[in-house]
């Protein structure tokens, strides 16, 4: 019995200790909670200015100056004088048809013109020994009439001769092919022993395109070239912009390569075709960039960036600080006291950098919660710290 008594003992004690052990834990972890410092959330205000709107066209590159390499005359092609895809200069030699039928051509002419010049030797001469003897009617005024004839046959047979000549020497000029222009010469489309110059062998050898500046042709819609005309006409009238018909066109556009990177260099407008086309409501707008360093190249597909209105006063929000939900969106909005407020608002259709333009909702002032969305929520009291948000770009 005493053993019974000593063993129900224990377990009392031992279940007070736990019980005492349990309490005095939790106690500990209350107080530790009370204890710790509350987490400043970062806020930011929101800002209000204006705002430009851009749009993206995709168009493709072409050279300033896209030359085909032509082959004139008819022939097999004797040498090629370059290496593709590099540099040329203006009158560099680059093909070489085969110069014997037009050489020989060339000689044939010569002594036809030799002869016709003979034969105006003989005229003049003949010319020269009756007419002193028509003056004296020593023989008759036909015969003077007639050398008079033969002298201008002979005049007239010398022009077409000289005239065959320069015609034969300018075809075997055309045998040796050079580059019009400085520029980047293509793949050959013929090669050596090649028959060229009639259809359907190669016409066209090559091309070679002046890129020290390039050209992006692109089309947009009717509404879109309305709403960039007038933006453009806005802007000359509040003195902004340089007028459309400036010798020197302003540099405002951004073109946008496969990857996504922004080329470094600004482009203007170039061209705009006369009429829309009746057909698909489209325009044709050309732009020009410059190309000093080569990257850009004949082809290539790449986005033309355009300002096409501006939203005077916007507001813009950090995109990071918006939350989304089954399509409705909303931001924290924190007051002077501290206090959380979920808000809804209405965004723009378009986006503004890392920003996302608001329609309604917010007002200029108002300060939203940045970061640590996850730890704040409605009608929470919480400890801020107001900072400036950093965009990833510049001029924001």
């Amino acid at each position: 019995m005493t053993l019974h008594f000593l063993n129900a003992t224990c377990k009392i004690i031992t279940l007070a200790f736990t019980i005492n052990l349990l309490f005095g834990c939790g106690k500990d972890a209350e107080q530790q909670q009370t204890q710790l410092p509350q987490v400043e959330i970062p806020i930011t205000e929101v800002i209000i200015q204006d705002v430009p709107l851009t749009k993206e066209f995709v168009g493709q590159v072409y050279g300033t100056k896209d030359i085909p390499i032509r082959s004139r005359v008819e022939g097999y092609l004797e040498g090629i004088y370059f290496k593709e895809g590099s540099e040329v200069k203006k009158g560099q030699l680059l093909y070489k048809v085969d110069p014997k039928q037009y050489s020989a051509n060339v000689a044939m002419r010569e002594g036809q013109l030799a002869e016709a010049k003979v034969t105006l030797i003989r005229a003049s001469n003949d010319l020269e020994r009756i007419q002193p003897l028509a003056e004296q009617n020593a023989v008759s005024k036909s015969d003077l009439d007639a050398a008079l004839a033969e002298k201008g046959a002979s005049e007239s047979m010398v022009a077409a001769a000289e005239a065959n000549l320069r015609m034969a020497q300018i075809e075997l000029g055309y045998t040796r092919i050079t580059s019009p222009i400085n520029g980047i010469i293509g793949k050959t489309e013929a090669k050596v022993g090649e028959f060229v110059g009639k259809d359907p062998n190669p016409v066209i050898l090559n091309t070679v395109s002046r890129i020290d500046s390039i050209n992006v042709r692109f089309f947009i819609n009717e509404n879109d070239y309305l709403r960039l005309g007038r933006y453009a006409l806005a802007e000359e009238k509040a003195g902004r912009r340089k007028k459309s018909n400036s010798k020197t066109p302003e540099d405002n556009l951004d073109l946008i390569f496969s990857d996504n990177s922004v080329y470094s260099q600004k482009g203007h407008f170039d061209f705009i075709d006369r009429s829309v086309d009746a057909n698909t409501g489209a325009i044709l707008i050309q732009a020009t960039f410059p190309n000093v360093d080569g990257l850009i190249r004949p082809g290539q597909f790449a986005k033309v960036r355009s300002i096409i209105d501006v939203v005077k006063e916007g507001i813009l929000v950090p995109q990071r600080a918006v939350m989304e939900f089954q399509g409705r969106y909303s931001v924290y909005v924190v007051d002077e006291a501290g206090k959380v407020a979920q808000r809804s608002i209405e965004l723009a259709r378009h986006a503004y950098k890392d920003y996302f333009l608001v329609r309604s909702g917010l007002k200029k002032g108002e300060k939203i919660v940045l970061e640590g969305l996850q730890k704040v929520q409605e009608g929470a009291t919480i400890k801020y710290k107001v900072v400036q948000f950093e965009s990833q770009y510049e001029g924001v």
